[in-house]
């Protein structure tokens, strides 16, 4: 779409974009696309190099945007939609400098966020192999600075959010529990922020245990394996509070495309995956200038 019919960039994309044009721009400009006629108009097609799951859209019309106003960005692929390779994403012209400029911020934001949503799309259909009711979460393992764009690619790859940051929910992880124990830890986040989520990381069956005696609304299992992650599901299944999905059980730690499909048949309800945001290698995208 042009720039003109496009949604109002999200504060979040219109930041990432002002820094990443500070840092490739200034302080001088372009100093190689100022050779080029001022006159001189250009169009070019975004084209991807592999298949994958594009996101980062909106981060790349707005590269364009702030570049130059009389570039023009259309989107042919949509975030969360599937390109084959030679695919077309999108279509740009404008001034040939402006064009020339835009191009490496556009690409590495399309490239790095499409990188994590194709790996995303990859663990959802995997778990999927081996439980179809199996959520993908990511986790705040995330570029600093990106958080919520990554977050936005991991939705466009089919998964979900964990915690956006560490206001949204309550996790007591293994190096909390060195200066506090989960019943305490309990007690005090019920008392200070009620109704409020509450995590406990648990790598022992016995905290799986203490943790839904004294009221998690979610147990990790912390690099547990498949069938220890079964045995904690029948734990807090079979317990009152935790039948019918009133407690969830996540599985996270050491899990891979190899296994993720045992995760999710072991009956864990979600799984997270740090490496969606982390690792996740980029999509080959390029810009194929129309000469």
């Amino acid at each position: 779409m042009r720039r003109d019919d496009a949604q109002p960039p999200h504060t979040a994309v219109r930041e990432a974009v002002r820094i990443a044009l500070a840092e490739d721009l200034l302080p001088l400009g372009d100093l190689t696309a100022s050779l080029i006629d001022p006159g001189l108009s250009g169009r070019a097609d975004v084209v991807s190099r592999s298949a994958g799951v594009i996101a980062g859209t909106a981060c790349a019309r707005e590269v364009f945007a702030q570049v130059d106003p009389a570039l023009c960005f259309e989107v042919l692929v949509d975030d969360g939609e599937a390109v084959e390779t030679g695919g077309v994403v999108a279509r740009c012209s404008g001034p040939m400098r402006s064009l020339l400029s835009a191009e490496r911020s556009a690409l590495n934001f399309l490239c790095h966020l499409s990188g994590v949503a194709t790996l995303t799309r990859a663990y959802v259909e995997a778990a999927a192999s081996g439980n179809l009711a199996t959520r993908i979460w990511d986790t705040r393992k995330t570029t600093p600075g990106l958080r919520s764009l990554e977050k936005a690619a991991v939705r466009a790859g089919g998964g979900a959010n964990h915690r956006g940051n560490l206001s949204e929910a309550i996790l007591v992880k293994d190096n909390h529990l060195g200066g506090i124990g989960i019943s305490e830890a309990m007690a005090r986040a019920r008392e200070r922020w009620p109704g409020r989520m509450v995590e406990v990381e648990c790598d022992r069956m016995d905290q799986v245990v203490e943790a839904l005696r004294d009221g998690a609304t979610l147990v990790m299992c912390d690099n547990m394996t498949p069938d220890q992650v079964r045995q904690a599901v029948a734990l807090v299944r079979s317990d009152p509070r935790g039948a019918g999905g009133g407690v969830l059980v996540e599985a996270s730690g050491g899990i891979n495309l190899a296994n993720v499909s045992q995760y999710a048949a072991a009956g864990a309800d979600v799984i997270s995956v740090g490496a969606l945001t982390h690792s996740a290698p980029a999509l080959d995208l390029g810009l194929d200038l129309e000469l």
